[in-house]
């Protein structure tokens, strides 16, 4: 899910996000697009992918919406695949 043989978009997503600036404020699909050089629409569809697995919260600010690492969550996900699921 976060890496395909080809593209490791979303762990650059999820590393970007843990930095001190873009960790507060989060970030919006635009502002992913802009950062990887993706299309709009490609922007977002890693952002929901990321947000389906638990791994971003998102929050809505008028029509933005803002994405967040959960890092609990990837605690998680982590613990889960060091166990071997």
């Amino acid at each position: 899910m976060l890496r395909t043989p080809t593209d490791e978009t979303r762990l650059h997503i999820l590393t970007w996000l843990r930095e001190p600036g873009t960790a507060a404020g989060g970030v919006t699909a635009d502002a992913v697009a802009e950062r990887f050089a993706l299309p709009g629409p490609v922007a977002a569809t890693h952002l929901r992918l990321l947000e389906a697995t638990g791994m971003l919260r998102s929050s809505r600010s008028g029509d933005r919406v803002c994405y967040h690492r959960d890092d609990i969550r990837i605690a998680e996900v982590a613990r889960m695949f060091e166990k071997g699921w």
